[in-house]
């Protein structure tokens, strides 16, 4: 982005008091800008370290947020005549995508003057601009998008990579996977030596595909360059648990796995409120159990869970679902602004680099 493209701003992009920048693509979700100023607004409520950042229709995006008292003196609006639709095809995308609000947003971090990018708009259009703009980490393949997964165990959540950037992946993929998981785990939920585990059709050592057994001697042969404990195969119905930290698997899988779980999720919390509403007697028991209910579906709230980060960017990007509301939106922008203070991209880099040079002998001679 050069002078001429900003035709608003309200301060400085780092803000008057320093704090963290979030490059924010306000036109790409269902829900349109109200609903991603809203969620900014939420996220500039709870926490006065956040700036923005934020692209779009200038009238429109100066109109919403000088609605917001909690987003005054910290955005940055930067005019985008363009939107990326969900109908969209990557390719076209890449092609025509320059003068777009995903585009602007991705500049933004492209350029450093935001620590990461938060987008509600076409996962597949906003994956192939950021490989166009931010490109690859040097020794990764593919990059992957990670989700995080509510569990027992006492942080809360699971990581699981790739839910969907690319449906294939390679034993080598799935090394850089849980190398990248393993950083993630780091500097996004604080564990100091993550577990990571592969899934797989089953535990026993002879199940699975054949690229799986090799990427299983490939992930155990870098766990102390990743810095991370490797618990072997898991079943899908370890994704929740407490066995793991780290989930890797292809996108094909993962994002199956994902809807899976957002549907289940769903499914629980009608079935729960059937059963409560079924009769007089339900409604009691249901108003008795009010605290307990409400602390069940704040935990399996998808919402609370929304935002899948790119990995293997030069760069940090957040993926929100296309139909968030302020909360969903909220929580990934809180994603956004965890990772890019923690330092996650300088570290994930580094981590990448030398886990894969720690882990060429082995993937030598494995292939």
């Amino acid at each position: 982005m050069t002078d001429r493209d900003v035709t608003h701003r309200e301060t400085p992009a780092s803000g008057t008091g320093g704090g963290v920048v979030i490059s924010v693509d306000a036109m790409g979700g269902d829900r349109g800008p109200a609903a991603v100023v809203a969620g900014m607004a939420e996220s500039a409520a709870k926490n006065p370290e956040i700036r923005f950042i934020v692209h779009g229709d200038e009238a429109e995006l100066r109109r919403l947020v000088g609605r917001r008292k909690a987003l005054a003196g910290r955005c940055d609006i930067r005019h985008a005549g363009g939107v990326v639709t969900m109908d969209d095809k990557p390719s076209q995308v890449v092609r025509k995508g320059d003068g777009t609000s995903m585009w602007s947003a991705l500049e933004s971090v492209k350029t450093g003057e935001a620590g990461a990018a938060v987008s509600c708009g076409n996962t597949g259009a906003l994956m192939a601009l950021s490989m166009l703009r931010l490109r690859k980490l040097p020794g990764v393949n593919r990059p992957a998008i990670a989700c995080l997964w509510p569990s027992l165990n006492p942080q809360g959540f699971n990581i699981m990579l790739d839910v969907g950037a690319d449906i294939r992946a390679d034993a080598h993929d799935l090394l850089q996977y849980a190398l990248m998981g393993a950083s993630y785990a780091r500097n996004g939920l604080g564990l100091a030596q993550p577990r990571v585990g592969l899934l797989n059709v089953g535990t026993e050592e002879h199940k699975g595909r054949a690229e799986l057994k090799q990427a299983q001697d490939l992930i155990m042969a870098a766990t102390e360059a990743g810095r991370f404990d490797y618990v072997g195969f898991v079943e899908g119905g370890d994704l929740p648990s407490a066995r793991v930290d780290v989930i890797v698997t292809d996108g094909f899988t993962g994002n199956i796995a994902l809807k899976t779980g957002e549907g289940t999720a769903k499914l629980v919390g009608t079935l729960l409120k059937d059963a409560f509403a079924n009769s007089i007697m339900s409604k009691f028991a249901a108003l008795l159990a009010m605290t307990s209910l409400k602390r069940l579906q704040k935990r399996i709230d998808p919402r609370r869970v929304n935002g899948g980060i790119f990995l293997g960017l030069n760069g940090t990007v957040v993926k929100s679902h296309g139909s968030a509301d302020a909360t969903g939106v909220s929580a990934a922008i809180k994603l956004a602004f965890t990772l890019a203070k923690s330092g996650f991209q300088d570290r994930l880099a580094a981590r990448v680099a030398q886990a894969a040079v720690a882990a060429a002998p082995d993937a030598e001679a494995a292939s």
